[in-house]
């Protein structure tokens, strides 16, 4: 999950430099959703690995 939201990171960045604006913003939108769920799904895991 990081590795594919930080690569949809730096096709936003890619993106916005080169004045491809949607695509940069829907790009910016995916990496924020799989980084979110990264780290609920990290946080679930290191909760229930202490049991």
């Amino acid at each position: 999950m990081l590795g594919w939201s930080l690569i949809f990171l730096v096709i936003a960045i890619i993106a916005g430099v080169l004045g491809f604006g949607g695509i940069a913003g829907t790009a910016a939108g995916i990496a924020k959703i799989l980084f979110v769920v990264f780290l609920v799904i990290w946080i679930i895991s290191l909760v229930l690995g202490r049991r």
